[in-house]
């Protein structure tokens, strides 16, 4: 069969959808070549044909003459479903059924698309608007053409599902008139109209992720999965702890591995180069080397003696002043001083890291599972001294991310290693490669200090110590602020040679858990119920609010806290309950944790969730990510116990390092609250609360406050 790209090259090829869609030009183009093997699928399913003519009308979306659209998915798609609800809002504005919608993963193109990076939970929150005046925008140039062919009113024509309509009966398809309004001028932004959320046909309703069927069947969908005649696969050793260099190696037993094609050295690496994993692996087993000491050997006592020495330290420039703390500690009738630690924690991705690259005289081409795809094309360009326009990144699927796949050093270890060695290779990471030199999250503490005068609260000093960033930390204008007349943050950033970045819901994964196992501890000092003490703070700060701003809506969180302990029966007697809330990724969400204690150990029965996420773009999909977060944020705050010893992480396996188990994962009931808004983020927000719920729920079920995680290892040292 032969594809024809049925578009005008050149006024068309720059459609003027950019200040519709708040950013830069957006740029048609055809993408339909590697992919005839899922839209046969998929034309078997909708008894479509694979039309011979595409016609472009964005940088999002091509419509053929049967009928059948393809919507370019432009975000890293790291298993938070964005794959399906991006093209899901192209296709609500476009009008056209789902089962007509075949999804392609578009490649890095910083023209073509805004903000292709998955992270901060914004794919969505960030697209809304551009992704609903692509397809917008696509639909009237369609009307206008069948307006025009019938010499008709366009206020006369409706659209159904890919299906143009007279008011007089006359009915076109899109296929039909997809080549002329390919070819149209694009109307003025200002006359693209949105629909209303309460017509949406689409968003709202769940749709199966469009790559079930592959991930089912074993289709090669992710990197690992990537395969390329004459490729070579790449292994590393690496300094066996952090603070190390290279002296010397040696490769000669290496290099007898039958497979092994090659060991090459790049930086304080080596690298071997074999036909197969299993050669090189082995072959990197086979080498032996020599590393000194060049940076201190960093121990987990050493982390915490660090991480405490701040915590009494007032910063030079704190992040927050209302009021003032030390005069109200001083005539508090009560100072309650609490400290919460987190260790470092791994990422864990199902799939290893990896990517493949070919550095030629001509280009450099890069494929792969990354988050960032656009900062990884800007390192890589200076890492070879090479112009980004020689470069070319495609997306592959990726086995899970939590901030791991930001950084991008695999991608770029690949690049420096394909550019060494002149030949196309894959990067592979084995899992105790990414356990022992690894970016983990920051170990950090808190401590939370509270004046209390008259069964009030006066006071409020939140401190905070992080090694290597604040943005993993204290974000100074969330909640309890604004309801405290004296409130304070100080943070300390601390330095460490062990490579730390973001991890699941990065400022907020380990704080909100502090912030709100102290808050329910404050509750039970005041003799008061602990939803009933959020609540009287949300009005104090509803009332007579402190301070210039606060990051929260009042009337958003008090809503899930409410619905949560509703559904949760929080006022009915049940005595093994704990309540959390938190507002992250621009989300509401309060959670009820329900604990058991068995064995002499605590176990998580049931966690009810109220979300306030804006409108949900794809249910089922929603769904799957609170739930993903809630699991997360319980086997971590469960089990997560990692740790260093002369600068060498102590765990190298899941063997050592315990995770959740499938059948300790707890029933989650989940309620959303019914939005019109803007949809917000959704891949973390679930996360952080739910730690501050266990520990809670524990603290009602045995009378045991937790101050660390993990918390299965402190409740058994409590006694």
């Amino acid at each position: 069969m032969t594809l024809e790209n049925n578009t005008n090259k050149s006024r068309r090829k720059f459609l003027k959808v950019s200040s519709a869609a708040g950013g830069g030009m957006l740029i048609g183009f055809n993408w339909m070549g590697c992919q005839s093997e899922a839209k046969e699928t998929v034309v078997k399913e909708v008894m479509k044909a694979i039309p011979k003519v595409w016609s472009e009308f964005d940088a999002f979306i091509k419509i053929g003459e049967t009928g059948l659209v393809t919507i370019m998915s432009q975000n890293p798609e790291i298993g938070q479903n964005i794959k399906t609800s991006m093209p899901m809002i192209v296709a609500e504005e476009l009008d056209v059924a789902w089962k007509d919608v075949v999804v392609e993963q578009a490649p890095l193109n910083e023209e073509w698309y805004p903000r292709q990076v998955a992270g901060g939970s914004q794919s969505i929150r960030s697209t809304w608007e551009t992704l609903r005046k692509a397809g917008a925008t696509a639909k009237q140039l369609l009307m206008e053409t069948a307006a025009e062919k019938w010499e008709a009113d366009l206020a006369d024509c409706t659209v159904s599902e890919g299906i143009i309509s007279h008011k007089d009966g006359r009915k076109i398809s899109y296929g039909e008139v997809a080549s002329d309004a390919s070819k149209r001028e694009t109307p003025d932004p200002k006359t693209i109209k949105l629909k209303d959320p309460k017509d949406f046909k689409i968003i709202g309703k769940s749709q199966k992720n469009v790559d079930m069927e592959g991930i089912l069947s074993g289709k090669p969908l992710f990197g690992i999965d990537f395969k390329r005649e004459g490729m070579l696969i790449a292994t590393a050793l690496r300094p066996t702890a952090f603070g190390q260099v290279l002296e010397s190696f040696d490769d000669s037993e290496a290099r007898k591995v039958s497979g092994v094609v090659d060991v090459i050295k790049f930086g304080d690496k080596i690298a071997v180069l074999a036909e197969d994993t299993w050669a090189a692996m082995k072959g990197k087993k086979a080498l032996t080397a020599k590393w000194k000491q060049d940076k201190k050997a960093e121990d987990s006592a050493f982390h915490t003696k660090t991480l405490l020495e701040h915590l009494d330290k007032k910063s030079k420039e704190p992040r927050r002043v209302d009021g003032d703390v030390d005069k109200a500690f001083a005539n508090a009738d009560k100072v309650i001083e609490k400290i919460y630690e987190a260790p470092f924690l791994p990422h864990n991705c199902m799939e290893p890291m990896n990517f493949f690259a070919h550095v030629t005289d001509e280009k450099v081409e890069m494929i792969g599972p990354i988050q960032t795809p656009a900062w990884t094309e800007s390192r890589i360009a200076e890492l070879l001294k090479r112009d980004k326009e020689d470069i070319t990144i495609e997306m592959t699927r990726m086995g899970g991310g939590f901030g791991r796949r930001l950084y991008g050093d695999f991608a770029l270890e690949a690049a420096e290693i394909s550019s060494i060695s002149k030949k196309p290779i894959k990067m592979i990471f084995s899992r105790e490669d990414d356990m022992l030199a690894g970016t983990y999250r920051p170990a950090s503490a808190y401590k939370f200090k509270v004046g209390i005068k008259d069964n009030k609260i006066t006071a409020y000093h939140l401190t905070e110590a992080c090694f290597n960033g604040e943005m993993f930390g204290t974000m100074p204008n969330n909640f309890p602020c604004g309801a405290i007349e004296n409130y304070r943050v100080d943070c300390h950033k601390l330095e460490s040679n062990i490579s730390t970045g973001a991890w699941r819901a990065p400022y907020a994964n380990f704080l909100a858990y502090a912030e709100q196992a102290f808050l329910d501890e404050l509750a039970g000092i005041l003799d008061q119920d602990a939803v009933q003490f959020r609540l009287d703070l949300f009005e104090k700060a509803k009332a007579n609010p402190v301070g210039e701003e606060h990051n929260y809506e009042i009337d958003k969180f008090v809503a899930v806290i409410n619905l949560a302990a509703e559904k949760a029966g929080w006022n009915k007697g049940n005595k093994n309950l704990g309540f959390s809330a938190y507002y992250s990724h621009n989300t509401y969400v309060a959670e009820v944790a329900e604990v058991e204690m068995q064995d002499d150990r605590p176990v998580v029965k049931k966690i009810t969730c109220a979300v306030d996420c804006g409108i949900v773009v794809n249910p089922v999909g929603a769904m799957n990510q609170i739930e993903g977060g809630i699991i997360d944020g319980i086997g971590h705050a469960l089990y997560g116990d990692f740790s260093f010893t002369e600068g060498q992480a102590q765990s190298s396996n899941f063997n050592q390092y315990r995770l959740i188990r499938m059948s300790e994962a707890p029933e989650v009931e989940v309620h959303f609250i019914e939005s019109h808004n803007d949809p917000t983020g959704l891949g973390e927000p679930t996360l952080p609360p739910v730690g501050g719920a266990v520990a809670n729920a524990i603290n009602a079920i045995s009378g045991k406050r937790l101050y660390r995680q993990p918390f299965v290892k402190y409740f058994k040292e409590l006694g």
